[in-house]
Formats: C-alpha cells, sequence, structure tokens
C-alpha cells in the first residue's frame, strides 16, 4: 500500500512500468506484483502511494499511459496463463465451475472466495498455454461476472 506497486493482468509479475496521468503529466515508476484490476475497462491498479504520485487518489480513477522499461520475461512469449472469471454469488462459481470442468476435460477448474467476499473461478487450461487460454476466454459466457485472461508469473 506504502510502496510504489501495481497490479495488472498480464505483465509478468516484477515487471517495472512507468504510469504517467494522461491530465496532469505526473507518474511514478512502480514494480508489478499483483493481479487485476478485475473491473471491466481498467488497465492497472495502483498502491495508495503510486496513485498519489500520479495523480489519481482523489479521483480515484484517471486515463494513464503504460510504458513497459523491464519485464523479468518476455512479453510475447511463454507464460502461464488461465482465464479468471467473477465477481459471482458461490452458487454461481460452483455452477459456472462444474460447467466449465465438464466442457473443458483437460482444464483444472477451481472456484475460490476473494478477500472482498464475491467468488471467482479460475480455469487453468493444459500448460497453461496463452493461446488455449484466449480460446477459453473467447468461447465462455456468463450472465454475471466479467472474463479476464491473467498471467499467473
Amino acid at each position: 500500500m506504502h510502496a510504489l506497486t501495481a497490479a495488472h493482468l498480464t505483465l509478468p509479475l516484477g515487471s517495472i512500468v512507468r504510469v504517467t496521468n494522461v491530465k496532469t503529466g505526473h507518474s511514478a515508476i512502480v514494480r508489478i506484483t499483483d493481479r487485476g484490476p478485475f473491473v471491466e475497462g481498467r488497465i492497472i491498479d495502483l498502491s495508495l502511494a503510486a496513485a498519489r504520485q500520479v495523480d489519481v487518489y482523489l479521483p480515484g480513477t484517471a486515463m494513464v499511459k503504460i510504458e513497459v522499461l523491464e519485464t523479468p520475461s518476455p512479453l510475447d512469449q511463454g507464460g502461464r496463463w488461465a482465464v479468471q472469471i467473477g465477481a459471482l454469488d458461490k452458487k454461481a462459481a460452483s455452477d459456472l465451475a462444474d460447467h466449465l470442468s465438464r466442457r473443458y476435460h483437460t482444464a483444472k477448474v477451481t472456484n475460490f472466495c476473494s478477500p472482498v467476499g464475491d467468488w471467482w473461478v479460475r480455469v487453468r487450461v493444459q500448460n497453461d498455454d496463452r493461446r488455449r487460454a484466449q480460446e477459453v476466454a473467447r468461447e465462455t459466457t456468463t450472465d454475471e461476472g466479467n472474463i479476464y485472461l491473467v498471467r499467473l508469473d
């Protein structure tokens, strides 16, 4: 919370990025330490310290530019990929996980409670392959919750 960190869905954990507020020009260099944001239309979640430095603390959201400065692994190849679906109620998450387990026999499907109390479903495809995870994300539909492609490493 007090370090210059951020969450991103697909950049490798440990990546270093510059986040610049397009309106004010204020920026911060942050390390990607978590996954998220799991809110449609958002590309990065900033820690409290980073949000203050980038000038998004009071408004809560802002248009930002992200520049990747350093990554511990290549962006265009490799990685361990999954599809994450949420936020659902417990029964919907369980039902969706059961359905996806039957549909994708070689995938590992789990459901879990998030820190804020809603439920998520994660589909890990065989060999954590990015292309297969993208296909699963495109083929999956649900009446509630959003579908995200996430990098696990």
